[in-house]
């Protein structure tokens, strides 16, 4: 008997890689599902005379389970796996497979040093003046021009700024040896000179994310080359939330470091586990979620472009990973006035440019706690804090009202105005 023909092959561009890491996620659905399997033989035999005593939530699920039929509960038990396992798979293949792929036609680059490249939205002569917006290191800058619909660089522009975005890169060869200071001194000041020549007037300076902690040093450095500081998501206190996390964070690096040295840069997938750990159970929601939108929808682009992003990040040079892991997280230079950028205290008490710091309230990344410390401590700040989360604030439905409008009327503001 000969064997049975190939499958065609499928049709469209090929599956997507993510999300990063696969196999945590599926490790991580694999784990919720067999545990909650084994727990029912213990949970079955469990008496009011158990000893030691079960800890209370799972002694307030053991009572009322005493008068189910064992074996019907069981094999509802396994049927209610088995749907969630398939829900999960099934969204996570739709992701992979679905059509979706990010066409928004980059801005004109109008300066770029090694890997890092800045992008202009908007004419250099803007009435509303220029804007230098500092994303992330990790992740890829275009989160703030996700799509045609969802951008707030085009939003900027459109209001009438000169919006410049610093688009970084992978590290290459020159940036595996960067620290910080390497990024803020070199590359950061380099990128607002540019911005300077181009437009011949005081720049506006907008951080996101780590970003914020980069343009909050650039602010120190720079202060009379910069008219106002907006600040969005941006961690300072490490230790206001969480601090055993944040603890944790730096040891794990510490075992990691003798690789991440060698290798010269913190892989992406690592850092996608350290985001990962902050919520293990978030891919299985998103995606069996996912799993029941139309493909077709709206809605459901959207879920896979800001997918798309999340699982586009790029590798920190060594040197970067380690103060911010172990420096920030660990030790919480930033806030005890240790971190130093060229051998200077970054210090958020000496600014004295007008400032905006927006705390979005349900920020998992960044805690609210951790980015409303920045404003306390930068003299006349203004704090907004939007009842948004850290990737919500930018991109999500309520952002153009609640982030971006704000955003920019701030920026529009007179120079005596805070």
């Amino acid at each position: 008997m000969s064997p049975p023909p190939p499958p065609p092959p499928r049709q469209g561009p090929p599956p997507r890689q993510g999300p990063r890491p696969l196999p945590a996620h599926l490790a991580l659905a694999a784990t919720i599902w067999t545990s909650s399997r084994a727990a029912w033989p213990l949970l079955r035999n469990a008496s009011p005379a158990s000893n030691p005593p079960w800890p209370g939530p799972i002694a307030d699920l053991a009572a009322p389970l005493r008068d189910v039929d064992p074996e019907a509960f069981g094999a509802a038990l396994d049927q209610e796996i088995r749907e969630r396992a398939d829900r999960f798979l099934r969204g996570l293949e739709l992701y992979r497979h679905h059509p979706y792929r990010r066409a928004l036609p980059e801005a004109p680059a109008v300066w770029s040093e090694g890997t890092t490249v800045l992008r202009r939205y908007g004419r250099a002569d803007a009435p509303a003046g220029a804007v230098l917006v500092v994303p992330s290191l990790i992740n890829r800058g275009y989160i703030l021009d996700l799509a045609a619909d969802s951008s707030l660089l085009r939003f900027l522009a459109a209001r009438g700024f000169a919006a410049y975005l610093v688009d970084w890169g992978a590290p290459g060869a020159d940036e595996r040896r960067f620290d910080l200071t390497a990024y803020v001194a070199g590359r950061l000041e380099a990128a607002l000179d540019a911005v300077a020549a181009e437009t011949g007037r005081p720049v506006a300076v907008a951080g996101y994310c780590m970003g914020g902690c980069l343009a909050l040093a650039l602010a120190t450095r720079r202060g009379r080359d910069i008219g106002r500081l907006a600040l969005l998501a941006t961690p300072w206190d490490f230790h206001a939330d969480r601090p055993a996390q944040a603890r944790a964070i730096a040891a794990w690096y510490g075992t990691a470091d003798p690789w991440i040295a060698r290798w010269g840069e913190l892989p992406v997938d690592l850092l996608q586990m350290l985001f990962l750990a902050l919520d293990p159970a978030l891919g299985l929601r998103k995606f069996s979620s996912f799993a029941d939108l139309d493909p077709a929808s709206d809605k459901a682009r959207s879920f896979v472009a800001l997918e798309d992003w999340l699982n586009d990040g790029v590798p920190l040079a060594a040197a970067v990973g380690r103060e911010c892991l172990v420096d920030w997280y660990g030790a919480n230079a930033t806030a005890r006035g240790a971190w130093r950028v060229a051998g200077r205290r970054v210090d958020p008490a000496g600014l004295a440019m007008p400032t905006l710091v927006i705390a979005p309230q349900h920020d998992r990344i960044v805690p609210h706690a951790s980015a409303a410390a920045l404003a306390a401590a930068i003299p006349g700040a203004r704090l907004l804090s939007p009842s948004l989360g850290h990737i919500g604030m930018v991109v999500g439905a309520a952002a153009p009202a609640t982030v971006w409008e704000p955003l920019a009327r701030w920026l529009d503001s007179g120079p005596g105005d805070p």
